[in-house]
């Protein structure tokens, strides 16, 4: 029998876990999908381990922090973001993600991952909900994002990329995605949309990490 080649390599798609506790997690798992990754819901620390990457998902902030404290899920998740493991953020999300928070309610603690401030809620309730075009780094064309009670980025640290911005109207020039090594965050809510070029920037991401 021959010998195998010293080129061949087997490729497996990455596992890339979705915080099942609330928000649009059906939504994320089918983006992921079918951007190359097999998705799976993560309820507990158990689940959590087999996954290469995490994605937190838009909904409410306040609950997914208080749901992440009785599922014992708060260590375990801000040890594997400390570790390196890559993670991407939407809207409740990114509020997670976030270092420090404006405007979040009394004890509302974080994961961290992103040395960023948000403000939680800064464009507005839900009948503020909007539609914008955005210049995204790395896509051809723009990026039609919806924004559903969504935060904004105040401040960055030096480590971390803007990735997009509002591009017209009062809150123009407003920060609304970012990257610092393998953590992205959004705004926005990308997993709600028919385009999936976040979610295949991110799996390509947790590809090269």
């Amino acid at each position: 029998m021959a010998a195998a080649s010293s080129d061949s390599r087997s490729v497996t798609a990455p596992r890339i876990g979705v915080l099942a506790l609330q928000g649009d997690v059906r939504e994320h798992i089918r983006m992921l999908v079918a951007s190359g990754a097999t998705a799976v819901p993560v309820r507990r620390p158990s689940e959590l381990h087999g996954v290469d990457a995490m994605v937190l998902p838009g909904g409410e902030s306040t609950t997914m922090y208080k749901l992440a404290g009785i599922f014992d899920l708060l260590e375990p998740l801000r040890t594997r973001l400390a570790d390196g493991m890559p993670a991407l953020g939407t809207c409740a999300g990114m509020i997670m993600l976030a270092d420090r928070i404006e405007a979040g309610i009394a004890g509302q603690q974080t994961l961290g991952g992103l040395d960023v401030v948000v403000r939680r809620n800064a464009f507005g309730r839900q009948v503020d909900s909007f539609e914008s075009d955005i210049e995204f780094v790395g896509f051809d064309t723009p990026f039609r994002a919806l924004f559903i009670r969504a935060p904004w980025v105040e401040k960055t640290g030096v480590d971390v990329e803007v990735l997009a911005t509002v591009a017209a109207g009062p809150d123009a020039g407003r920060i609304v995605a970012v990257r610092q090594g393998n953590v992205v965050a959004t705004s926005f809510h990308p997993e709600i949309t028919d385009d999936d070029r976040v979610h295949r920037y991110f799996v390509e991401l947790v590809d090269s990490a």
